[in-house]
């Protein structure tokens, strides 16, 4: 898929959450408007993925990306709640 589409999706490798994550935020350019990034494979999240998942959301604003995390379980879902972050990204199931 071309970098410049209205939404690219990427899937989250569930072994290197924080790697993968990291990928995705320095390859956001300002001419994507929305990236989706599939959870499915991913089953938790450690404070290294915590991290990058907050510098992710802080690069998209700056670049007016808009950030989909799609499948996201509820452990998960639950873990961005409780470090407010689940608000930062669309979530769609």
């Amino acid at each position: 898929m071309r970098m410049d589409a209205v939404a690219e999706l990427l899937k989250i490798d569930g072994e290197r959450v924080a790697g993968a994550l990291q990928e995705v935020r320095e390859n956001l350019n300002g001419a994507q408007r929305e990236i989706v990034l599939d959870f499915s494979s991913v089953r938790r999240v450690d404070p290294h993925a915590l991290r990058a998942l907050e510098d992710l959301a802080g690069s998209a604003d700056a670049k007016g990306v808009k950030v989909v995390l799609r499948d996201v379980n509820i452990d998960i879902y639950k873990v961005l709640k409780l470090a407010k972050l689940a608000s930062r990204f669309s979530l769609l199931t």
